[in-house]
């Protein structure tokens, strides 16, 4: 295969024009010699020589061409090869090179039909025919290259030669050798320039006159850059819809198109398949002739599968709920700090105010939500310390007041407005402490018992042995909190109570159960005396996970989408049956028809029918790809409801 050469840089023929700035000598002995300012490089990169791409009759590469010497044309062909890959290469700039360019594919031509050519692929060639093919196939790889700029493409779209050269190799180039299916190859991609503008003729016309045979034949074929480049040109002449009477339902191309569209992993392949096949379908009277195919179920699931597997997705989680509250499942009871034996003898020896600063970082912490009056501020301060002021020295209300601000610099005392007015300190609150060992508290003398709770069930079991051995009767009730348990003798008793008191080690939870319970509302109270009446409260987890696609949808998972669109608005198109004839003649009892009307009206009947059968098929069909239709999730919205319009339709 001859392939794309790419530009190089630094030729021996350019480089001999190169000459360093010259250096100035010094003009007396010692002094520094000054480099001259050097001229501008003049551009040598390769292919770009003005005698190569000089706009005149007389380019070398054009005489080169046309001298007849094959080292010679061998030279200019390879410059071009080099040089059509380039968007600053214009055909048009060089007078005659294109004709020049047509005169060895037209040899090559010529001899493919002679009635020898299919000896070559049995006999080897001269050396001599051998370099000619070469002319031939780098000359049609130049113009196939040079196309691709749109300049190039509209200069050789309009050339008298263009469309005659094509056919030519299309009816006479038969694809038996390497060299002949790289000249078809050629000559199918400069095809594709022309067949957007193409007008297939008449079936009268003679068969040299059309592409069409030919491509079709090379559909066929086991070339795969064959069939890339044949669907291609197919596609392009059938998006013409003046052409659409030399489309038929058994055409090889659809053929070919659906014995590859499984190849998913071959996106070039299946490009093409798809693209085809859109314009086979998008003509109505060929899309109501699929439904009845034999493979339009499976067509169906295949192109449902493209989009599928072409298909970029992420997890994305969305919230169905508001917020959820929650409270901890084993409540700590807090209250306010008190200060302790140990941390009253720690400052009521220091003189104030040190000992009013200490005494508030003890007592206080800073809360910029936390809110007391300055009443009971000062009576806390006075509850502890007027005790003491015999010995001590004690700080009048405004100073405690005033220090605040001192040891809280984000707090300070304010006057709120109001009838009456409030004097508040802002910015503080008590200090809290958790006492999660409330579980150990008695509560005997229905929950009347003042003493502090213990660390340990052990502990609080030996207090309440000392409430029952204190009872004068030999029976008496439990006086555990609530319980409602009859007369018992003390030694029942001590065991009885037993079944009140908290387990020395919580009960073990299962791995997935929270911390946390949840409430009905933000505002319920927690924790209440029966939790079994608590209201239902919302679920805890309120969040949907969904699978959404992060780019946007490929061409080719659109044309996929486009044909099964068309199938599905065939499938379920109202069709309504031909009126038959019938005694009253449609309302018309004195009117006879002939023969002739008759048939025409049994073949329209008929149609009909067949139409019916095919929508039936095709809705069928429908109904086994729904699951694979709902596995489909594309970005655009529209696209979307597409989908979802063809899933509920068949629900």
């Amino acid at each position: 295969m001859l392939t794309t050469f790419s530009s190089k840089s630094g030729s021996t023929t350019a480089s001999m024009f190169y000459r360093p700035p010259t250096v100035a000598a010094p003009a007396y002995p010692g002094a520094v010699a000054h480099t001259a300012a050097p001229a501008p490089r003049p551009n040598v990169t390769d292919d770009y020589e003005r005698w190569y791409t000089e706009p005149a009759s007389n380019n070398r590469m054009l005489l080169s061409l046309r001298s007849g010497i094959h080292s010679e044309i061998a030279w200019a062909l390879d410059r071009l090869c080099r040089l059509c890959n380039n968007d600053q290469f214009f055909l048009r700039t060089i007078p005659g090179l294109t004709d020049a360019l047509f005169e060895w594919p037209e040899w090559y031509i010529a001899q493919s039909q002679r009635p020898a050519a299919d000896l070559t692929a049995l006999f080897s060639i001269s050396p001599a025919e051998t370099r000619m093919r070469r002319h031939a196939l780098e000359a049609m790889f130049v113009m196939r290259n040079a196309a691709v700029n749109e300049a190039n493409a509209d200069a050789l779209v309009s050339h008298k030669k263009t469309v005659p050269l094509i056919l030519s190799a299309l009816h006479a180039v038969k694809p038996t050798t390497d060299d002949n299916s790289e000249f078809l190859l050629h000559a199918t991609d400069l095809f594709q320039h022309v067949a957007p503008t193409f007008i297939l003729p008449s079936r009268s016309a003679p068969p040299t006159s059309s592409p069409l045979a030919p491509l079709l034949e090379l559909v066929g074929t086991s070339n795969r850059s064959l069939i890339i480049s044949s669907l291609t040109c197919l596609n392009l002449l059938f998006t013409n819809h003046a052409v659409a009477f030399h489309l038929s339902s058994d055409s090889p191309a659809l053929a070919a198109s659906l014995r590859y569209l499984p190849l998913l992993s071959d996106r070039s392949l299946v490009d093409a398949c798809l693209n085809y096949l859109y314009a086979h379908l998008s003509h109505p009277t060929m899309a109501k002739a699929f439904l009845l195919h034999r493979d339009m179920p499976s067509t169906l699931k295949l192109l449902a599968s493209q989009i599928i597997s072409e298909q970029l997705e992420e997890n994305v989680e969305t919230e169905i709920c508001g917020p959820v509250a929650t409270a901890p499942a084993v409540a700590s009871a807090t209250r306010d700090h008190e200060l302790t034996e140990e941390e009253l003898n720690g400052i009521i020896s220091m003189p104030e105010p040190q000992r009013c600063f200490e005494w508030m970082r003890l007592m206080f912490v800073g809360h910029p939500e936390g809110e007391m009056t300055q009443v009971d501020f000062w009576n806390l301060y006075k509850d502890i310390f007027v005790p003491f002021q015999e010995q001590y020295h004690l700080l009048v209300a405004s100073d405690v007041i005033k220090n605040v601000n001192v040891v809280f610099p984000q707090a300070q005392a304010m006057v709120l407005p109001g009838n009456p007015q409030r004097f508040v300190v802002r910015g503080v609150d008590r200090r809290k402490e958790n006492s999660p060992s409330e579980r150990f508290k008695c509560q005997w003398n229905r929950s009347q018992c003042e003493t502090p709770p213990f660390s340990s069930a052990g502990e609080l079991y030996d207090h309440v042995l000392v409430h029952i051995n204190s009872i004068d009767e030999q029976e008496t009730e439990c006086l555990w909190s609530t319980c409602g348990h009859g007369a018992l003798a003390k030694a029942n008793l001590r065991a009885h109570v037993l079944t009140h008191l908290p387990s020395a080690q919580p009960a073990p939870k299962h791995p997935i159960q929270s911390d946390t319970i949840t409430l009905p509302h933000a505002a319920y109270p927690h924790p209440t005396p029966d939790p079994t009446t608590r209201p239902l409260p919302p679920p805890r987890y309120t969040s949907v996970t969904v699978r959404k696609p992060i780019i946007d949808t490929p061409s080719s998972s659109l044309t996929a989408l486009l044909c099964i669109r068309i199938l599905f608005r065939t499938s379920f198109a109202a069709v309504e049956a031909a009126p038959r004839v019938d005694a009253d003649h449609f309302g018309f009892p004195g009117v006879v028809e002939d023969e002739e009307d008759h048939e025409e009206m049994e073949l329209e009947v008929s149609a009909s029918e067949l139409e019916l059968e095919g929508g039936r098929r095709g809705k069928k069909a429908f109904v086994g790809v729904r699951r694979l239709l709902e596995g489909v999730r594309l970005r655009e919205e529209t696209l979307n409801d597409w989908i979802t319009e063809m899933i509920q339709a068949v629900m």
